[in-house]
């Protein structure tokens, strides 16, 4: 989002073991201190890159997994199942720019790819990224409003079908603007201290740190400080609401809201809480020392690259672990291999067997 990774290598290549910290003495003389790097910076380069192979493997199978299989499924049986369709392409989407970025970071932050690879790459990335968070946040409005709301009503499915369609349309339109000032920027731009190029932001001179702050303070609202709140209160309304239920499957529905909201928090929450001390240093409303400075730097990079793993998570807890999906997935590795078998009207007869018993499951897509 706002942490490019690939500027994490222009300040390794640019600083070549030191970092810099500017500090204010009285309000108008700014005096230069250099502090010497605390960690291993090659270290750091291989490790991130380990750690985003992995993401991309992973993310990559499950997320194309999830794809394929929904848009084969049954989509009337999913109320949400546009939403988990768009979150699995957002996330298929944020993996599949990876490669490249790893690439830059095994070259040191080299950037051989030229300035419209560098705008395009951030641009997919931060859409997507920025998408994925809003669709989890759509889903927990619709699964309220779904269970709680409609019920087991089936009036109206074409027009709230509708709605989700001209939601989902909002919510990438909305992520477009979101990543559009940042990519603006962007510039694949040769350093002064050696023959590498780097992908990085060039902001304007006299309004740097006010375009550094907007949009570290922007990635924190759009990615964090609203969607958050948002989860939290329609899925805890959601688990109140079929909290006297003694059947079994609201019950483990009420323990599946407690993991969505968990996961959200342990995927977004460092980074962006990384990023807010950040920003409150850009301001001057945290003192900057070196160790501090050594702190955030390397901070920054490692919560961002742990936040992907969401990319990873995602799929098993909105699809993987769902009955629905499960039959689904089943069906189409059947009717795809084993066309030739009874077992597909058996998947369908069990399946109509244990609808009733799961409706709220199915019904809300819990």
């Amino acid at each position: 989002m706002s942490a490019n990774m690939n500027e994490l290598t222009d300040l390794l290549d640019l600083l070549s073991g030191e970092n810099f910290s500017f500090m204010d003495d009285n309000g108008s003389h700014v005096e230069t201190v250099v502090c010497q790097s605390a960690f291993n910076q090659r270290a750091l380069l291989y490790t991130l890159s380990i750690l985003y192979i992995f993401i991309f493997v992973i993310g990559l199978a499950a997320n194309a997994l999830v794809v394929w299989v929904n848009v084969r499924g049954s989509r009337e049986r999913h109320e949400t199942h546009l939403y988990v369709l768009n979150l699995a392409i957002a996330d298929l989407c944020v993996v599949a720019t990876l490669p490249v970025s790893v690439s830059s970071l095994l070259q040191h932050g080299h950037w051989p790819f030229g300035d419209a690879m560098c705008k395009i790459t951030h641009l997919v990335f931060s859409v997507n990224l920025f998408g994925s968070i809003f669709f989890l946040t759509c889903m927990s409005v619709d699964r309220y409003l779904s269970v709680v709301r409609f019920g087991d009503a089936h009036g109206g499915q074409g027009e709230r079908r509708r709605t989700r369609q001209l939601i989902c349309m909002g919510v990438w339109l909305l992520a477009l603007l979101a990543a559009l000032p940042d990519t603006y920027f962007l510039q694949a731009v040769r350093s002064t201290h050696s023959d590498a190029t780097t992908c990085r932001s060039v902001y304007p001179a006299e309004t740097t740190w006010e375009w550094m702050v907007g949009v570290q303070l922007s990635s924190i609202a759009l990615g964090f400080a609203v969607p958050f709140p948002v989860i939290v209160v329609f899925y805890v309304r959601l688990a109140r609401a079929v909290r006297s239920s003694a059947d079994h499957e609201r019950r483990a529905g009420r323990r599946l809201v407690f993991t969505y909201v968990m996961v959200f928090l342990a995927c977004w929450l460092p980074f962006h809480g990384v990023l807010l001390l950040d920003t409150l240093a850009l301001l001057g409303a945290v003192p900057l020392g070196c160790t501090l400075e050594n702190v955030l730097y390397v901070a920054l990079h490692v919560t961002q690259c742990l936040s992907l793993l969401h990319c990873c998570v995602n799929p098993v807890i909105y699809n993987f672990i769902d009955k629905n999906y499960r039959y689904d997935l089943m069906k189409a590795f059947i009717f795809k291999y084993s066309t030739k078998t009874g077992l597909a009207r058996l998947i369908d007869t069990s399946r109509t067997s244990e609808t009733e018993c799961s409706a709220m499951v199915g019904q809300g897509h819990l």
